[in-house]
């Protein structure tokens, strides 16, 4: 079919009751652009005011309903073909209407759907199209409202490829050899039995043809049929993380149609004594579980931005994506498979047990077997995703007819795709919710066992009841998640898995390894204070095949879950959500605006991936306070040396490092020298004094210095630079620009304590698409020409429109102004 983007042309606005439109209420439409985000435009409120508000779960934004129309011509040669409205994602309870009638809708926010139009269009003339869809207290972290990903108009002849009907696997492959099946399914509408040629090309990444076929295929009038192709690739490029070797097959059916996928020629295996291997080799994951929405764009979902989270996470040192607790867009699997990034895609959140007041818990029971297929559909051809997670902590896995349920999405997943493997991503504790009672008093629940707080890889085996737990969340995750009450109630709902994915129970890693020795295990989601002890977990057991941190990408909503806390008199103990105006969790190893935090940087280093130390400052102003953040909470520190308002005060210095020891200098002077090896840590701390100047962190291995890494304090007049990501961009494909706004003394150092507000003016064929910080708590909205840098840094994105020279004038009190030119093309 011929595919051509639906996104311009379109027109959006808060829905109205019709009956308040006749008593004269009138909200006008506004032209917009898709992928649109129509909830990140709204006025963020604290709760209780007139507007119903999204709560913490949702960085406080307003619920709502909102309303999207295009006016679109159909020729008259379109009459007879078949037509397809395809939208990508829109969020949520869509309703779409052509010319009036009622054509089709998709509860789900997350999957790809599409509208057969043909028979409400009105052929040489004008047709309208509206789309309706709302958000409102239906999820538990920001999801961005309205047609958020691409749309597509499809058209094809009455014979033709079935959209999605293309699938290539490559069952069979050795040095000299690839084994490629390519099954095309092929659709007649016409009344006439239909006999058609079909033409196979397989093509490398240069372009060169390495294998075709052809065939025949006779087609039934309304009865599909595919056609099955073994082509052979000889002396293949695999496909890995570390050498992403992509393919293309085009399928032609002569005269009538044609059709290319890309895809990539990999093997993967799976045994609890070698773990994942990917063409032979065990792979361990270093995994980042993200949300969808792109930070200072909201949910909207550009193919750039898409491509650009990617590859920062693995700049940082993660070969893996769990896509966290929805399908991932098409783009971001495209930039997967381009850039070698492997993917766990996730199907839901909620099954039938909600978690929030009006999510897919309502819909699910009648929708979730369209879901599943529309998710397989969309991945089954990239070589990037190996796993298919059908769920995220759900309660219903602790029982019996949740561990049915479980069974019934996993065996729907396979029978779609038998490539791939299934986990589902079970918190033990949620899972024996309703039965924590039964723990109190508990000690040891299995024969020669540890109690509740087994093997965490600290050596603990004492007893503990549920009674004498630490306060600690985590502890408290762990041990409910290693009782003999989840080993009972999750054994049927991890069986039906090929890997049992767990959620903050690595106190279950060496247990099962006895408990269940044919259980392979992926640590689908975990707290980033605990990498290295989890690492050293994965790294020991093979049936242990990958860590997943929440969160490797910052993300907007759940707020402040990650942010630091001291206790006070007034605030005894941690609170889970943060009041208005936070905005984000907090816990993102990258904050929204892609800049690396010390998490990371530990991270690499835990990973075996950095040998240099690496330096982080705590914030002067706590210290000596009692700290009390949650499990996902890192530190309070930044890696600045720049704090004017605190010469002469006592600070505290951490320093990570691969490394027998680390020393310290402030301007040259030596604090001595700390162990910072895996059984320290990885870490250690040092107590001074702040004085401007230079604070230079080495590392050495058997009396060798290995490594260094200095901070040096910002100094002199501030001034404000730009650093487009790119020179050109093009108008296609949805790129966007990137441009990072910074405040610096003039040797370029970063000052991190002299925030004031940027202002933005763009010219030429572009437009400011989005403009913020990685400030936690601000009232300033996203699309607006100004915004206040946070740490010294601001973010701006940019939109072509057209080709030509996008100049973007940036100024800020007490700096010169600065220009950065980015060509379209």
């Amino acid at each position: 079919m011929i595919r051509t983007s639906f996104n311009d042309g379109w027109q959006a606005r808060p829905k109205v009751n019709p009956f308040a439109e006749l008593s004269g209420t009138k909200v006008p439409f506004r032209p917009v652009t898709l992928p649109h985000d129509a909830m990140i435009e709204r006025e963020r409120a604290a709760p209780g005011g007139e507007v119903t508000m999204e709560g913490g779960a949702g960085a406080y934004f307003p619920g709502g309903v909102y309303e999207y129309r295009k006016t679109f011509a159909v020729p008259e040669e379109y009459r007879g073909k078949q037509i397809l409205v395809e939208f990508e994602g829109v969020y949520r309870d869509a309703t779409v209407f052509i010319n009036g009638d009622y054509a089709g809708q998709r509860p789900f926010g997350y999957s790809h759907f599409r509208i057969d139009a043909d028979r409400f269009l009105r052929f040489g003339e004008d047709n309208e199209i509206r789309v309706e869809a709302r958000a409102h207290r239906d999820s538990r972290w920001y999801t961005g409202a309205g047609i958020y990903r691409d749309t597509w108009l499809l058209v094809g002849e009455v014979v033709r490829i079935a959209p999605d009907g293309l699938r290539v696997t490559t069952p069979d492959i050795d040095e000299r050899r690839a084994v490629v099946e390519v099954a095309t399914r092929v659709e007649n509408d016409s009344i006439a039995i239909r006999t058609v040629d079909v033409v196979t090309e397989i093509r490398d990444a240069g372009g060169n043809t390495v294998a075709t076929d052809a065939s025949k295929i006779t087609v039934l009038p309304g009865e599909p049929a595919t056609v099955r192709q073994r082509l052979y690739v000889r002396s293949p490029l695999l496909w890995s993380p570390d050498a992403p070797a992509l393919y293309a097959a085009t399928v032609t059916l002569k005269d009538l149609d044609a059709e290319t996928v890309t895809f990539g020629i990999r093997s993967l295996q799976l045994d609890p004594e070698h773990g994942l291997r990917i063409n032979g080799e065990t792979v361990k994951l270093r995994g980042a579980c993200i949300h969808h929405d792109n930070g200072v764009l909201g949910a909207a979902t550009f193919a750039r931005a898409e491509e650009r989270r990617v590859q920062l996470l693995k700049d940082a040192g993660f070969n893996a994506i769990r896509m966290s607790h929805n399908p991932m867009s098409k783009p971001m699997l495209d930039a997967c498979d381009r850039l070698g990034m492997l993917v766990v895609d996730e199907a839901f959140d909620v099954w039938t047990s909600g978690k929030s007041e009006f999510d897919y818990s309502l819909s699910f029971p009648e929708w979730w077997e369209r879901d599943i297929e529309a998710m397989v559909a969309k991945d089954v051809n990239h070589p990037s995703v190996i796993m298919y997670s059908i769920g995220n902590e759900i309660p219903e896995t602790g029982s019996a007819a949740g561990s049915a349920w479980g069974r019934r999405l996993a065996e729907k997943v396979r029978s779609l795709d038998s490539t791939r493997y299934v986990t589902n991503a079970v918190n033990g504790m949620l899972a024996v919710m309703s039965e924590l009672g039964k723990l109190r008093g508990q000690s040891q629940q299995q024969t020669g066992q540890a109690g509740p707080a087994a093997d965490s890889g600290k050596g603990e085996s004492e007893d503990k009841g549920i009674n004498t737990l630490m306060a600690d969340a985590g502890d408290m995750m762990n041990a409910i998640s290693a009782s003999g009450l989840v080993t009972e109630k999750t054994a049927e709902s991890f069986a039906v898995l090929d890997v049992a994915g767990m959620n903050y129970a690595e106190a279950r890693y060496t247990l099962d390894k006895d408990l269940f020795p044919n259980r392979i295990i992926l640590g689908t989601e975990t707290f980033p204070t605990r990498i290295d002890g989890n690492w050293r977990l994965v790294k020991q057991h093979g049936h242990v095949i990958g860590d997943f941190t929440w969160t490797g990408w910052d993300y907007l909503g759940e707020v402040g879950i990650g942010r630091p806390q001291y206790l006070t008199p007034d605030a005894p103990r941690p609170a889970h959500t943060a009041p208005y105006p936070y905005l984000v969790a907090g816990c993102g190893d990258l904050d929204i605006t892609g800049h690396r935090r010390p998490a990371s940087y530990y991270r690499e280093i835990v990973f075996g991936l950095r040998t240099q130390p690496y330096i982080a400052v705590r914030r002067p102003e706590h210290h000596g306070k009692t700290w009390a953040g949650t499990p996902w909470a890192w530190s309070d520190s930044i890696a600045s040396w720049t704090w004017p308002d605190s010469e002469g005060k006592p600070v505290a210095v951490e320093v990570y490092g691969d490394a027998d020891e680390v020393e310290l200098l402030v301007n040259g002077r030596s604090l001595g020298r700390h162990p910072v090896a895996e059984d320290h840590r990885f870490r250690t701390e040092f107590d001074t004094t702040y004085e401007p100047g230079e604070l230079l962190a080495i590392a050495y291995r058997d009396g060798t210095e290995t490594g260094r890494h200095t901070l040096r304090s910002a100094t002199g007049p501030v001034e404000l630079r730009t650093t487009a990501d790119r020179a050109a961009i093009t108008t296609k494909g949805g790129d966007l620009a990137y441009v990072t706004l910074t405040l610096t003394d003039p040797d370029g150092t970063l000052h991190t304590a002299a925030d004031r507000p940027v202002r933005l003016e763009v010219t030429g064929p572009g437009v400011l698409l989005g403009f913020g910080s990685a400030a936690p708590a601000s009232e300033e909205r996203f699309d607006a020409p100004e915004r206040r840098t946070y740490e010294g840094r601001a973010l701006a994105v940019l939109r072509p429109t057209g080709p030509g020279k996008i100049h973007l004038t940036a100024s800020a009190p007490g700096c010169e102004a600065v220009d950065v030119i980015v060509t379209v093309e």
